[in-house]
């Protein structure tokens, strides 16, 4: 069992939502249970999902968590292109944004590619 507080990708996932939670809250009040909450549970689920992992016993387990967060990142890279085309998110935002998450999934696709490595090694 790891801890998730030790993992680069957990914090740089977690100050994601952070930032997600901050920039959606000026979205409009009727968007609340649609498009802000959809991006702030996809979010949090990137961290939940790594830090469910970490708490899962062997490599198979942990990188099955880890592809569940890769597709969450994926939802909101979406959720984000649309919060800006629909001019919810003021393009300097979304740039941010997207950056963090670039950056975030590259982080994620290198552990995924680790555990796997790994988890391949010992099957040997």
């Amino acid at each position: 069992m790891k801890d998730f507080r030790n993992l680069n990708v957990w914090r740089q996932a977690h100050g994601l939502t952070l930032e997600i939670y901050k920039c959606s809250a000026s979205f409009p009040r009727e968007e609340l249970y649609g498009l802000t909450s959809q991006m702030r549970r996809c979010a949090a689920s990137i961290g939940a999902n790594i830090a469910e992992g970490c708490g899962k016993r062997g490599n198979p387990e942990f990188q099955r968590f880890l592809q569940i967060a890769a597709g969450s990142a994926s939802e909101l890279d979406y959720h984000l292109l649309l919060a800006r085309d629909l001019n919810f998110l003021i393009d300097a935002d979304y740039r941010g944004l997207t950056a963090g998450l670039r950056s975030l999934r590259k982080m994620l696709t290198a552990l995924i590619q680790k555990v796997d490595a790994e988890r391949r090694l010992t099957k040997c």
